[in-house]
């Protein structure tokens, strides 16, 4: 039972990441953003331990007789069937996906944008401000413009999702062994990502801004030391990021249930 738990939970985890850092890139295109006033003080969750590799042994899922060069076109096939929401397919079109996802992974669990690594699209509507009395507070309407990505993350088929990533898994931990990490499991990057993503705190009061020359920044001190990946997943929205943290969490669940 707790190998299957195993399966079940790191592959729904390959496609929630992903989706996380498709919101994180959508986030970070625009300016720096904010951060807030007298928020209730952030509690970091226990981070979920995943067992010792010897003590796990996968379900036998047949592997993809496919090289990493050779992925792409195959992947995107096989994603277009993991949600009915079209969209998914739209923010595929991208190259190198499992090497960009690898990389983006591994950058958010060390707290670091994922920028760099994708280019899947960029957001259609601007970051935009409001004035309240005299001080300058994000405009709520901003974060509508990540409804599609909580959306879309909300709609991923967990049973197909793992067998993707049963069968994606060699072509990903090459492309981790490439990244530099010749000897360290990919699983473990993915659940430092997760539970760095689960930290972030949904704030629903009024997010105070100051302005700088080229960008604005929170008031906050506390909303301050998040991480900038954590930062970015913050700029989406309570709502959005309430979506994206149960689905994290009922993962979670099931895996330590």
């Amino acid at each position: 039972m707790e190998e299957k738990k195993k399966v079940i939970w790191t592959g729904v985890a390959f496609v929630l990441v992903l989706a996380a850092v498709i919101a994180i890139y959508y986030l970070a295109t625009h300016k720096k953003a904010p951060e807030v006033q007298e928020t209730p003080e952030i509690v970091k969750e226990k981070p979920l331990e995943l067992p010792d590799k010897e003590t796990v042994t996968e379900e036998s899922v047949e592997p993809f007789d496919i090289t990493l060069k050779e992925s792409d076109e195959f992947l995107r096939n096989l994603i277009k069937d993991l949600s009915s929401d079209p969209r998914i397919t739209e923010w595929m079109r991208s190259d190198q996906l499992i090497k960009k996802f690898v990389a983006a992974v591994d950058n958010i669990a060390n707290g670091l944008s994922p920028r760099k690594q994708i280019d899947f699209f960029e957001p259609k509507a601007d970051f935009m401000t409001v004035k309240k009395g005299e001080h300058l507070i994000i405009d709520t309407d901003s974060y509508k413009r990540y409804d599609p990505i909580a959306q879309v993350f909300d709609s991923i088929d967990i049973e197909k999702t793992v067998k993707l990533y049963q069968s994606s898994k060699p072509l990903i931990q090459e492309a981790y062994r490439e990244l530099g990490y010749p000897d360290k499991d990919f699983d473990r990057t993915l659940n430092r990502a997760i539970n760095e993503l689960l930290n972030v705190p949904i704030v629903e009061q009024d997010i105070f801004l100051i302005s700088k020359l080229k960008s604005f920044e929170m008031k906050d001190p506390g909303l301050e030391e998040m991480s900038p990946a954590q930062k970015h997943l913050f700029r989406m929205g309570p709502e959005n990021i309430d979506i994206i943290q149960r689905k994290l969490r009922e993962f979670q669940k099931e895996w330590g249930s």
